[in-house]
């Protein structure tokens, strides 16, 4: 046993650390990382340019009326209706947020603290539903609530989900009563 101790004693382990080529490494792969982050950035401005026909945002009439309806909750985003994938993101429409809207006669009021608000006027509303997905937002089925509006010539869906799930249902019939209410009025208008 003696021979093998002498061995044992006699081997020395190799350094574990190169420091230069760890440095080397980790400054390279902040660089990489640093290089992805800028082109998601310039894709983002490039995709605001693209949209940059997209007209203002309408902002709160300064008398809506009282409201129908209140809810606190996140702002997801805007997709070109229909297609959940084609982000909007002019005028900071694709900006995720903290949201309260609030329903009124005279439309619905989104009021994004650290984002820009906007009012989406009763008569640019098209349709309210349940949906499981907004762009880079997927949940279980039912667990947004999508409201498409128009704004300019282009059909919008914007997604928010509510802290409180359960009245995202109430919202719907609220937003598609209107809707009814109001394509009902124009057409016995005419």
């Amino acid at each position: 046993m003696t021979p093998l101790l002498h061995l044992a004693a006699e081997q020395k382990s190799a350094d574990v650390t190169d420091w230069p080529d760890r440095i080397g490494w980790i400054v390279g792969l902040l660089l990489f990382i640093a290089l992805v982050y800028w082109l998601m950035r310039q894709g983002w401005k490039w995709r605001g340019t693209l949209q940059g026909d997209l007209p203002p945002l309408p902002s709160a009439p300064s008398e809506p009326g009282p409201a129908k309806l209140e809810l606190s909750g996140r702002y997801h985003g805007s997709t070109t209706a229909g297609q959940w994938l084609d982000r909007i993101v002019a005028h900071g429409l694709g900006t995720r947020s903290r949201v309260e809207l609030t329903l009124t006669d005279a439309g619905l009021d989104v009021v994004r603290p650290g984002a820009t608000d906007f009012f989406v006027p009763v008569d640019a509303l098209r349709e309210a539903r349940l949906d499981k997905g907004i762009a880079g937002k997927v949940l279980t089925e039912g667990g947004l609530l999508i409201v498409t509006w128009a704004h300019g010539d282009k059909l919008i869906d914007s997604g928010f989900r509510s802290d409180h799930a359960a009245e995202q249902a109430e919202w719907v019939t609220a937003l598609n009563d209107m809707i009814n209410t109001t394509i009902t009025t124009e057409g016995t208008a005419r």
